[in-house]
């Protein structure tokens, strides 16, 4: 990326710990704004480890501590004085299995907004964020339900509503569609191309296709000899998979990885 390109978030010498083990050395990333970002690599080579260093996730691991630099509007993250809970209404994350709450489908997108004291219409906020993920149409007539009465694919969508609620900037997704069926994850991947309008999105995925299809940068990530994650190579998706610069690169997404 040139350097006069903006930037959305940044790692700068970020390294990840659990305890004694290094998951992640040394990483450096920037990602732009308004684009979908896939991580890609091997199981256990520090993609979710780097994702969720990007809203200080890994905060909620007691062992895990985090060294460098995450810059996000120019500031670190992990600066001393900086709120974790500002930061990660900032920068939402959306999970693997869909995690809906034991609520309603309306409560489970109003809950972020009500205890961020939202002051503005919220019957308008729910309808707008279930609208931006698609789900409006299939929900307006069972608001009051329990989110869990819907399929996965809709919970899953329920979950970016539920995101989107407290108006963030930019949206990690961790394989938001490795518990759907086929149909339900071109839905989600047909929304993220929507929803990157208007939101930065970076995304883990294991299914290289997934990120030669829906991203517009590619970040392949492997782990040295100690299983510590390390960036192998970072560029445009289409020159990722087309032209790597990388024989590691060019190893993985042919299929003679390993």
């Amino acid at each position: 990326m040139t350097n006069n390109e903006k930037i959305a978030i940044q790692a700068h010498n970020m390294n990840v710990y659990y305890g004694d083990f290094q998951a992640v050395k040394e990483i450096n990333l920037s990602v732009p704004p308004q684009k979908i970002t896939a991580l890609i690599g091997p199981s256990g080579c520090g993609k979710s480890t780097v994702l969720r260093s990007f809203n200080r996730m890994n905060d909620l691991i007691p062992s895990a501590r985090v060294a460098g630099e995450v810059l996000y509007h120019g500031a670190n993250i992990y600066a001393p004085d900086v709120d974790p809970v500002e930061i990660r209404r900032r920068i939402g994350m959306v999970f693997q299995k869909p995690n809906p709450f034991p609520k309603s489908i309306y409560d489970n997108v109003a809950w972020g907004a009500k205890i961020n004291g939202y002051k503005g219409d919220m019957d308008e906020l729910v309808e707008s964020s279930l609208r931006q993920a698609a789900l409006w149409d299939e929900v307006k007539d069972k608001l009051n339900q329990s989110g869990f009465s819907l399929s996965g694919g809709q919970q899953q969508r329920l979950c970016i509503a539920r995101t989107l609620a407290v108006k963030p900037d930019i949206i990690l997704m961790d394989e938001p569609t490795s518990a759907l069926d086929p149909v339900a994850t071109l839905k989600i991947e047909d929304l993220i191309q929507i929803l990157k309008q208007n939101y930065t999105i970076i995304i883990v995925t294991h299914n290289m296709q997934q990120a030669a299809r829906a991203s517009d940068f590619t970040a392949f990530f492997n782990m040295n000899e100690v299983r510590a994650g390390y960036l192998v190579e970072y560029s445009k998706t289409e020159d990722l998979f087309t032209n790597p610069q990388n024989e590691l690169t060019e190893q993985y997404i042919t299929g003679r990885f390993g």
